[in-house]
């Protein structure tokens, strides 16, 4: 399986993580007790989670899976549930900050900016389903804006659908839970597929080519209120993502690494698409929170990658939710490449 580390710099504190196969881990040095993981939930800056915020909704009659909000859904081997991933980050650096430091970590060499800041890409999330009938036109769709330099395009294929014959097997319970935190953040009690969420904001009901051409090119024009440079490290795999906000935040953000294979084909037995060999792009293996930013002061943090499946960073506003941080407005992404 694809590994990754990842470690930051925040005020004389060290936070490393084994992303895409255990939880986040944490170190803490001298500094200030208001440091990174400290109480920042009740303080109004939240921090880590896979889970975020869509606009209104409508759903079909043949998909109406009711949400509750004592519901959970339980993780895949390997992986956190995408609506615990904010909780789970502030349990593991609470420990580690309650804890002594058994040794020194390795430390957080800084790598120097090598090119100016590059517009983010528009990042296009499409919640989808082999076991859906109505999926396979939003799927290409996705491919076609997969292949443009602008857009970070991410399939995210949910569970809730295998029980009608085929068991999806790119399905992960995190990208179910995901979609529900888009549902609770726009206050809404059902699922369905397919769903494109463009820029953590906009939620589209499987959309034809121009009317998620129209919607990408709005979230482009929108004037960026992060800058974010991506360099190369010294050795291969190791990179620095340099965040800086030109007018401070309002919100605390989330820091995500995402791991996604480009190309697959999938030859469908059973269920509604029963017969038919499809393609999809982009499927998302792995999706983890790995550090918070109030937004406010430039931060630096250092990635390490290991395997061959592509990276990309995304940083993105958290809201105030009832039990966890609900998402916001994706204000920065990129690849690690």
């Amino acid at each position: 399986m694809a590994r990754a580390t990842f470690s930051a710099a925040i005020e004389g504190m060290i936070l490393s993580g084994l992303l895409a196969v255990a939880p986040v881990v944490a170190w803490a040095q001298a500094g200030p007790s208001d440091s990174f993981g400290g109480g920042m939930i009740d303080g109004g800056m939240v921090s880590g989670g896979a889970t975020f915020a869509a606009g209104p909704v409508s759903s079909p009659a043949d998909a109406d899976l009711r949400l509750a909000d004592s519901e959970s859904v339980s993780p895949a081997p390997g992986s956190l549930p995408g609506a615990s991933l904010v909780e789970s980050l502030n349990r593991a650096l609470e420990r580690a900050i309650g804890q002594k430091a058994v040794g020194k970590p390795q430390a957080n060499t800084l790598i120097a900016p090598s090119a100016p800041p590059a517009p983010s890409p528009v990042v296009v999330e499409l919640f989808t389903s082999q076991g859906c009938s109505a999926c396979p036109p939003a799927d290409a769709a996705l491919a076609k804006v997969a292949a443009r330099p602008d857009v970070l395009a991410l399939s995210l294929h949910v569970d809730y659908w295998d029980y009608l014959g085929w068991e999806d097997p790119f399905a992960q319970p995190a990208f179910t839970a995901r979609q529900k935190a888009y549902a609770r953040a726009a206050h809404l009690r059902t699922l369905y597929t397919p769903q494109v969420i463009v820029a953590g904001t906009q939620s589209l009901v499987s959309p034809a080519d121009p009317e998620l051409d129209a919607t990408i090119a709005a979230a482009a024009a929108a004037p960026p209120t992060v800058a974010m440079i991506v360099s190369r490290g010294a050795e291969p795999g190791q990179y620095a993502i340099d965040l800086s906000a030109p007018r401070p935040l309002k919100q605390g953000t989330v820091v995500q690494i995402v791991r996604y294979v480009p190309q697959a084909r999938v030859e469908i037995l059973r269920g509604e698409n029963a017969g038919q060999v499809l393609d999809f792009a982009n499927v998302v293996t792995a999706w983890h929170a790995v550090a918070e930013w109030d937004g406010k002061a430039p931060v630096r943090l250092n990635a390490k990658i290991e395997g061959e499946e592509p990276a990309a960073v995304i940083v993105q506003t958290a809201l105030p939710g009832k039990t966890v941080p609900l998402p916001g407005p994706i204000v920065a992404a990129g690849w690690l490449r």
